[in-house]
Parts: structure tokens; C-alpha cells; sequence
């Protein structure tokens, strides 16, 4: 584990030999929802010694329908965000889409993610730097992971150095995504720490419902993969009831199906990234 992710506010088991787990639904929903999934991640990683950061969009800004869930306010919901963090002493991470929210959201949380879709927005970089968190840039789906220096840079240059590159697939077609597994040698040599989304690498975007869809069965094989190809991080959004979630149902992990993912993605970690 990287020891600069000792700097994450509240992070456990950093010390272990383990890869750092992002995880938790996609939106929240409400408190106990929240709370629910979050106990229950919470359980897993204290048994496998994980590290672990709680994932929850506190605002769904990029929705395909208008009538698509966007939240349940914004106060209402990073109140939620830093009561998990405190209650189960984790950090938390949440998306923002505009200036503005850098500076409000991170009152709340320990990271500030930037939406693929915005990875190339100069100010937006900016601001998530200047609040001192950590950054969490997801590469859009149109970049290639080498052009992912300069989005790195537009941090830096603000005097912050905490940045992850999550990779999260490459549009192909209208209705897919592929990843391509080489990007993780790219993107190492130019950020901290990488990032394998196993969900939303696995969506099925622009469907003809307005809907997006996925193939979340598949979380297990892009775990694996993403870690013996080099990512120092894994990404899933999971929901205790994915067909009753509010936001991207169809992609999420059944909870119950977590553990075992993880234990075995521990193994191939520990088999990729030896103990000295």
C-alpha cells in the first residue's frame, strides 16, 4: 500500500498489504439505507483488514431522463456522508460537478471525486485541489490514460499532489464500454494511486429506455483483472436490493456478493504485489 494514503483522514489498515477499497451505492438514498450498507462494508473490511473509503453521490448531476432520481438535497445527504464516516471512523468520498461544490462538499468528506465526464474541466480540478483533499479524477471515457497527465497537472499546479486515476473504460460504439488493461502502466507513472471501476467499466450507457444498463456479474472478473494488471485500488458500488436502488440498479453488486470478491481479489493482490 502506498504509504502516502496514510494522509487519507481516517483511513485503517494502511498498513496492511492490501489494495484500498472504494466502495458503497451509488446515491444516497436516505440514512438508513446508508447506514445499512455501510455496517455491512464495514464488517468485511475490519475481517480482511482492508482499507477502506465509504463511496455515495450526494447529487446525481448527470442522469440520462430528466425524471431520473437526482437526490434527496444536498445538505440532507452530506450530513448522512459525514455521519457514516464518523460512525464507522472510515473516510468518505462523493462526486462533484462544478466549482462551487469543491469547497461545500469538502466540509463533509475526506476525498472529492471528479465525474469522467468532467475530467477536463481546468476550474473544476482547480477547486477540488484547493481544498487540500484528496482528488479523485476519473478518466473520462474518451481520454486515453496518457492524456490523463495533464488533468494530474491541473491539480499540481494548484500545490496538491493527493490524486488518484481511476479507470473506468472507454466508449465503444453506443452502447458499451471496453477497458483497455495496459492503461494502468500508463497511468502509475503519472498519479499515486490507480483505480480499477469495476462497476461502472461494466455499464451499457445510451440505452433506448433512457436507463442505463450493466453487467454487474462481471464485477469479479474486472477486479481480478485490474489488480493483476497493476491498479492499487478497487471501485464498486454495491446495494443491499439493487432492483429497488434509485440510481443505477443495474450495475451495482449485490452486498451479499461482496466478500467473497474481495477475498479473492486480496489473493491475487498479495500474489501481484509480494511483502517484501
Amino acid at each position: 500500500m502506498s504509504a502516502g494514503l496514510k494522509s487519507i483522514e481516517k483511513l485503517k489498515y494502511s498498513d496492511e498489504n492490501s489494495f484500498l477499497l472504494i466502495a458503497g451505492p451509488c446515491a444516497i438514498e436516505g440514512r438508513d439505507m446508508a447506514f445499512r450498507i455501510g455496517e455491512k462494508i464495514a464488517e468485511i473490511t475490519d475481517r480482511l483488514r482492508i482499507p477502506w473509503i465509504f463511496k455515495g453521490s450526494y447529487r446525481k448531476a448527470n442522469r440520462s431522463k430528466l425524471d431520473s432520481f437526482h437526490g434527496i438535497g444536498d445538505e440532507k445527504a452530506l450530513n448522512i456522508l459525514r455521519d457514516v464516516g464518523e460512525e464507522f471512523e472510515v473516510p468518505v468520498v462523493t462526486d462533484i460537478h462544478a466549482d462551487e461544490e469543491a469547497a461545500m462538499a469538502a466540509n463533509f468528506v475526506d476525498v472529492l471525486q471528479i465525474p469522467a465526464f468532467l475530467c477536463r474541466q481546468t476550474s473544476l480540478l482547480q477547486a477540488a485541489a484547493e481544498t487540500g483533499k484528496w482528488v479523485n479524477i476519473k478518466k473520462g471515457q474518451f481520454m486515453s490514460p496518457e492524456s490523463m497527465k495533464f488533468a494530474v497537472d491541473k491539480v499540481k499546479s494548484s500545490g496538491n499532489s493527493r490524486i488518484m486515476l481511476t479507470e473506468r473504460g472507454t466508449f465503444f460504439g453506443y452502447g458499451d464500454l471496453v477497458v483497455d488493461f495496459r492503461s494502468f502502466s500508463a497511468m502509475n507513472s503519472i498519479a499515486p494511486l490507480t483505480v480499477m471501476d469495476c462497476t461502472h467499466s461494466l455499464q451499457q450507457p445510451n440505452q433506448s429506455s433512457g436507463v442505463t444498463g450493466g453487467k454487474p456479474e462481471l464485477i469479479r472478473v474486472m477486479a481480478r483483472t485490474g489488480l493483476a494488471a497493476g491498479a492499487k485500488s478497487l471501485f464498486i458500488e454495491t446495494h443491499h436490493d439493487p432492483n429497488t436502488a434509485l440510481s443505477d440498479g443495474k450495475n451495482m453488486l449485490l452486498l451479499d456478493k461482496l466478500e467473497p470478491i474481495l477475498k479473492e481479489s486480496l489473493s491475487v493482490y498479495q500474489i501481484v504485489n509480494p511483502s517484501p
